[in-house]
Order: structure tokens, then C-alpha cells, then sequence
């Protein structure tokens, strides 16, 4: 099969040629994103490759469609980006990669989690600088505290695991309670009680219309003062001039992001050496209590592993009966969280 993969870094072509070694589909990387003004580029081929940032809308599927592309496979578990119900009515079909590395992005929150609280990224400034004095560096023992978990699929489920290893006290809040979870514990409550008991949020759910802006002005005033918020999962997810007020007036104690609702312009890309034109993105920068990484939770051997077998595996499932393992239906726009 012959595919265009699309904002494709070295690691991508690594990872996606080690999997494809064995399979022989013709795949050719281009670095620059799918838009209404890329999606030409895609000529030749008979399917597509993109990632989250990628824009895959009605004018993208539209070109792709006259190009005679037929599948749009996603390296990745989110699909916020793409127009399913466009593809559909184009004849486009659209799969992804719903579940690579679970560990990967719950271990990267715990990451978070930690940094956030004992200050590592500033006491690791200070010593480079020869100070080693311990004022501003004080954090909590996380054994006993309460973690809120915002969607508990793979993902949440795995960050229960760990947290519960810390002897926290675990909240959860889903559209459907998952069993492994209450057998670790994990006390399945309204968002609006999980916000108020909770010292820690992290948020592990899909951007979805119910979920975009969970966290905006209206529901910054329902969180524990104080409280660290941890978001993970998409960007939009959280309102960020609401999260800028709430780190001004003390509503939010820290706040670690690994996600942002406008990180299109921004990750996955080298800019040290010129400025960021985004004022709100700056902003955040100023927070000492702010720690921001670029998407990067997924980022393992063993997720950048599964993540390119199971693409070339919707590949060959569609070459071999014309329908991908792992694809998403109009249906699927709304769902719990993962």
C-alpha cells in the first residue's frame, strides 16, 4: 500500500520502518503537517498517516478524497482532529491506535505529579547556580492525600495503579465506572465532588463536546484551594486564561500540562531560536509553579514500538479486506474516557 505519513520526525521513520520491515507497504514521510494547503502532497497515494496535531477536517478530506486516498490512519488514540463525519460521507475511512502504552502517559502524569511537588525543575536550576538553600522548596507527602482521576480507561486506570501504590485516597469520575478500579480502591463520584475532595486532579478523559472546557471559569471556583491540576489528555480540555486566573488568585496551587489546546503552532518543533508569538502559551512560562512538557507522555520505546505495529497493521488489515483493525465511525465521537 502506498502511504504519505505526514509531520513525520527521525523517530517515526525509525519505528514505522522497523514495523514495516517485514510487511513491505510503500511509505513516504514528508515533515511538513496535513492542512488545506499540504494535503497535495499526499498524490499517489492510496492512504494517509497523521498525528495529533495534523489538521484532517472537511477541506483536507475533501482534497484527499479527489486524490484518491482512501484511509486516514492516526499514530495516535485521539481523533478530535479529524471530521469523521466528512470522511464518512466521502467514503474515507479512518482508524488509529487505541491503545499503545497506557504506562507511558500515566507514569509521564506521576512524572508531573512529583516534579510539581518538590519543586525538582526549580532545585535543579538552583544547584547548578550553587544554591542549595531549601526555602520555596517545600512539598507534601503524597501517601494520604486525595488524587481525583478524570476518565478511568487504559490510561486512568494504569495512573490508579501507581497512585494507589503512594497510598493515596482515589476519586474517580466517568461515564462508566471501571471494575479494576473499584477493586483498587477507587471511589467513583459527581466531577463537581471530585473537584471539591480532591488535592490532586489529573484529567485522563477524550476532548469531546461534554468534556471540552471541563475546566473553565464557571468550574474553576469548585476545586480544592490549592489543589494541583494535572492535565495529560487534550488540550482543549482545559480553558487556559480561566487556569491563568485561577494560578493568580491561588484557586490552583500548581499546575502541570503536557498539553495545550493551541500546541499546533508550537510542539514538536525547535523554536529556541526565535520568540513564541503566543502571549497566553508566555504566559504560563512565568509561573513558577507551572511545569509544561511537549506532548511527550506517550514518548517510550515500547509505546513509539506498538504504536507503529498497530498502523502498519491497519494498513495490512485494509489492503487484505478492505476494512483497518482499529477504525473509528461517526458513532464513536463521544465515549468515555482512556
Amino acid at each position: 500500500m502506498k502511504v504519505a505519513v505526514f509531520s513525520s520526525k527521525s523517530y517515526d521513520r525509525e519505528f514505522l520502518c522497523a514495523a514495516n520491515s517485514s510487511v513491505g507497504h510503500e511509505l513516504r514521510f514528508l515533515e511538513v503537517r496535513l492542512s488545506p494547503e499540504t494535503a497535495a502532497l499526499a498524490m499517489g497515494a492510496e492512504a494517509i498517516c497523521a498525528f495529533v496535531n495534523d489538521d484532517i477536517g472537511e477541506p483536507v478530506l475533501q482534497e484527499l478524497a479527489k486524490l484518491g486516498v482512501q484511509l486516514v490512519a492516526l499514530r495516535c488514540a485521539g481523533f478530535n482532529n479529524v471530521d469523521l463525519e466528512a470522511a464518512c460521507n466521502l467514503g474515507i475511512r479512518v482508524a488509529r491506535v487505541p491503545a499503545y502504552s497506557p504506562y507511558a502517559v500515566a507514569e509521564h502524569t506521576t512524572a508531573l505529579i512529583l516534579a510539581l511537588n518538590r519543586k525538582i525543575h526549580r532545585a535543579y536550576n538552583r544547584v547548578r547556580e550553587g544554591n542549595f538553600a531549601l526555602e520555596g522548596l517545600l512539598g507534601f507527602d503524597l501517601r494520604g492525600k486525595t488524587v481525583g482521576i478524570v476518565g478511568t480507561g487504559k490510561i486512568g486506570e494504569a495512573f490508579a495503579r501507581i497512585m494507589a501504590g503512594f497510598g493515596s485516597k482515589l476519586l474517580a469520575n466517568d461515564l462508566k465506572p471501571n471494575p479494576v478500579c473499584e477493586a483498587l480502591g477507587v471511589t467513583y463520584v459527581s466531577r463537581e465532588e471530585l473537584f471539591r475532595r480532591s488535592d490532586i486532579v489529573s484529567l485522563h478523559c477524550p476532548l469531546t463536546p461534554e468534556t471540552h472546557y471541563m475546566i473553565r471559569s464557571e468550574t474553576l471556583p469548585q476545586l480544592k484551594r490549592g489543589a494541583m491540576l494535572i492535565n495529560t489528555s487534550r488540550g482543549a480540555v482545559v480553558e487556559t486564561p480561566a487556569v491563568i486566573q485561577g494560578l493568580k488568585d491561588g484557586t490552583i496551587g500548581s499546575l502541570g500540562l503536557d498539553v495545550y489546546e493551541e500546541e499546533g503552532d508550537l510542539f514538536y518543533e525547535n523554536l529556541s531560536d526565535r520568540f513564541i508569538p503566543d502571549d497566553v502559551f508566555a504566559r504560563l512560562l512565568t509561573f513558577p509553579n507551572v511545569l509544561i512538557t511537549g506532548h511527550q507522555a506517550f514518548f517510550t520505546k515500547e509505546a513509539l514500538t506498538n504504536i507503529a505495529e498497530t498502523t502498519i497493521a491497519n494498513f495490512s488489515a485494509f489492503v487484505d479486506c478492505g476494512c483497518a483493525t482499529h477504525e473509528v465511525s461517526v458513532e464513536k465521537i463521544a465515549g468515555p474516557g482512556r
